[in-house]
């Protein structure tokens, strides 16, 4: 079949290893001149950026897509295990580090939080029963007709925690203020409040804590290079510079792609790696796709967005590894601002991203590659970014945390707003993670890999089932593709 993919991002070069690989012709149009999506890097200056995430977790799931494409994880990428997952700053002066090895962990928590030393093991173990509960359920099912579920443990699969919130989960287990917002961190991984998420998504520790976190030697970049390289090499093709402008659909059926330029290109299958609620409500003809589906589209509400300043430095801060966090004051506070009142958080907590820690190339000798990220609203009309200088508030908190004279040492600076993720990437209202999780059944409403009103339409994508993430994007792919198998 001629297959046109909408999107080199994670997800559209996923799908393209997968089809090349079984002898259909593909062409990838990429809107932008680079792969990857919102997984890019910036090199300036002698310093070295991941632009988009920065942990790697559930190789298994990209080793699966590389062994059927006929390679392997351990052939194209090296795996770095870091022996702390993370540092966290808390406004009092506590530090806290998070080990990957239980037991230096658990002395960790007895010197933070003796009393809660049980209840960490406890919430892990029930982390774990959540992912058991979901996993081949929901993250690895294509949950799109009866027979996905026939021969599932749905007693099982009703027992995931969905009717209270991560928060009020979170705080039944731990004593400790400190825990208690550790924990309730994750669910910013999927783009979503802890404190309106269904406890379900207490799932993602155990993916970070009991499964390990890594890193790729060189950046996270290179898994979108490798899988870039590798779709090439099956036979597919990429073409950059080349947005798409209209799905063309005739009788219910994919007739082809228009692209900006003009270009008609006729196929017979369409993948979608453009954001799903764009593609919907942008990229297809009013009358191929009914009124009801681009409403139940627009109810969706998007996840956050981030706010990110590229730092290079020309000083090592001991204090910073690999990742750290420093947590604002009243987190409860800064979600209600960040998804109630959509404006940026008054006190926000700061995601930082040391690369050059583990990778001393990627910035100069005694200098250092600071990617921080503020949790962001989605845009709307609360929050005007056109004439707001943020970076100088969080810069300025950062000194006062402890990275003193920060502001002196910066040789390079770059930002990316909300609105720079939407006019790069034509992200839902510049959202990151797609579709937020903040009620019961949102997780369950992302759209299916598989257009159910067009013949031949697929999607992919951290928009679309089962969620945001280099693994989920990589399984949205596998997911499109087995009901490619089944439908085509």
């Amino acid at each position: 079949m001629n297959i046109i993919i909408i999107g080199a991002g994670i997800g559209g070069l996923s799908a393209g290893c997968l089809l090349a690989k079984q002898g259909h012709s593909v062409t990838i149009l990429e809107k932008n001149d680079s792969v990857g999506g919102k997984m890019n890097e910036i090199t300036a200056n002698g310093f070295r950026f991941d632009t988009g995430p920065s942990l790697f977790t559930m190789p298994y799931i990209l080793d699966g897509l590389l062994q059927d494409c006929g390679t392997s994880l351990s052939k194209e990428l090296k795996m770095v295990p870091l022996d702390i997952n993370c540092r966290y700053f808390f406004q009092d002066g506590m530090q806290f580090d998070n080990y990957s090895d239980r037991a230096q962990m658990l002395r960790e928590i007895r010197r933070m939080a003796p009393a809660d030393e049980k209840s960490y093991i406890k919430f892990l173990e029930y982390a774990e029963s959540l992912d058991k509960k979901t996993r081949n359920a929901f993250v690895l099912n294509p949950l799109y007709n009866f027979s996905d579920l026939k021969n599932l443990n749905l007693f099982s699969f009703l027992g995931i925690d969905a009717f209270t919130t991560v928060s009020k989960r979170v705080d039944s287990y731990f004593e400790s203020p400190y825990l208690q917002q550790f924990f309730k961190r994750f669910t910013t991984y999927n783009g979503s409040s802890p404190y309106q998420a269904p406890a379900t998504l207490n799932v993602i520790p155990h993916i970070e804590l009991n499964e390990g976190g890594y890193y790729i030697k060189g950046g996270l970049y290179r898994v979108a290079e490798c899988l870039r390289d590798l779709a090439i090499s099956l036979g597919a093709s990429i073409e950059y510079n080349a947005k798409v402008d209209r799905i063309h659909v005739l009788e219910g059926k994919i007739k082809g792609v228009e692209t900006e330029s003009g270009e008609l290109m006729e196929c017979d299958l369409v993948v979608a790696n453009s954001d799903a609620s764009e593609t919907i409500l942008n990229l297809i003809d009013e009358f191929s796709i009914s009124a009801k589906r681009k409403e139940k589209q627009k109810e969706l509400e998007p996840s956050c967005s981030g706010f990110v300043m590229l730092l290079g430095i020309d000083k090592k801060y001991e204090q910073l590894i690999h990742h750290n966090i420093f947590f604002s004051a009243d987190y409860e506070l800064e979600f209600k601002q960040i998804f109630e009142n959509k404006i940026m958080p008054d006190d926000p907590t700061i995601y930082i991203a040391n690369t050059s820690f583990t990778d001393k190339d990627h910035a100069p000798e005694d200098g250092s590659n600071l990617f921080v990220l503020v949790n962001a609203p989605y845009l709307s009309d609360s929050y005007d970014w056109s004439d707001i200088n943020y970076g100088d508030k969080v810069i300025r908190e950062l000194e006062n945390r402890g990275l003193a004279d920060l502001s002196q040492h910066i040789k390079f600076r770059s930002e990316i707003t909300p609105k720079n993720f939407y006019e790069k990437y034509l992200s839902n209202k510049g959202s990151i993670y797609g579709t937020s999780s903040n009620d019961k059944f949102s997780a369950f409403l992302r759209p299916r890999n598989k257009s159910r009103e067009i013949e031949g339409l697929y999607f992919t994508g951290g928009s679309t089932h089962p969620g945001g993430g280099i693994p989920l994007v990589i399984q949205s792919a596998v997911n499109a593709v087995e009901l490619i198998e089944r439908f085509e």
